[in-house]
């Protein structure tokens, strides 16, 4: 929890996404942010930092999530699900949001690190 904000990550390989023979592996992840804050929130910005398992860095920064920029009020929880591809059959993701208040300001909630690891036969 960072700032009242819950950000909990659920990664899953996807075997029939991925083509190991080209060197591509595939993840989902379902994120749920859940707000217990005593204001209403709305989610502005995402920054990721994904890595790969050669260590290569890719920072992504971008408006909303999946298009959307959801508002929470006080108690609601949002959920999406989203993709990420890797050219190594192991790595992972980490980053933060930046939330706008309804009483003003902004803030940034951590999205905890997470790691992405295809099973072994799929490496």
């Amino acid at each position: 929890m960072t700032d009242g904000v819950t950000v909990r990550v659920a990664v899953t390989y996807m075997p029939e996404q991925s083509r190991v023979e080209a060197g591509k592996w595939f993840w989902v992840y379902h994120i749920r942010i859940e707000n217990h804050r005593e204001d209403t929130i709305r989610l502005l910005t995402r920054h990721w930092r994904i890595t790969d398992g050669r260590g290569m860095i890719n920072i992504v920064d971008g408006e909303g999530v999946v298009g959307e920029s959801p508002v929470l009020a006080p108690g609601q929880t949002y959920d999406y699900v989203s993709g990420c591809p890797l050219a190594t059959p192991h790595g992972s993701m980490e980053g933060f949001y930046t939330f706008g208040s309804s009483e003003g300001g902004t803030f940034e909630a951590r999205i905890p690190f997470f790691p992405l690891a295809a099973p072994a036969e799929a490496g």
